[in-house]
């Protein structure tokens, strides 16, 4: 039996942190569609052995990482305006 695409990017993100962009070209799909699985992952696995964890989006330039919205890519940093900001990563981990 075939997996489905949230369980087959589940997996994934078992064996590596990866982004959400990251996430939406390997399984060809939009990035806004990739973090809605993202999300419903979390959801689901709640009350399970395993957690979701955020590696949230920063600044490559000063290294600010208290962005507001920790999910999605901001457009520039608030802090220094720069546009060179790496987008959060996604990974399973089991506690």
């Amino acid at each position: 039996m075939e997996r489905t695409t949230r369980e087959r990017i589940a997996d994934r993100l078992c064996e590596e942190a990866l982004s959400a962009t990251a996430l939406a070209a390997e399984f060809s799909l939009s990035t806004a569609t990739t973090l809605e699985h993202v999300e419903h992952i979390a959801a689901s696995i709640e009350g399970t052995d395993e957690r979701l964890l955020v590696a949230p989006p920063e600044c490559a330039d000063c290294e600010f990482t208290d962005f507001d919205d920790r999910l999605n890519v901001p457009s520039r940093c608030p802090s220094c305006h720069s546009e060179n900001v790496t987008p959060p990563a996604f990974r399973i981990e089991a506690e």
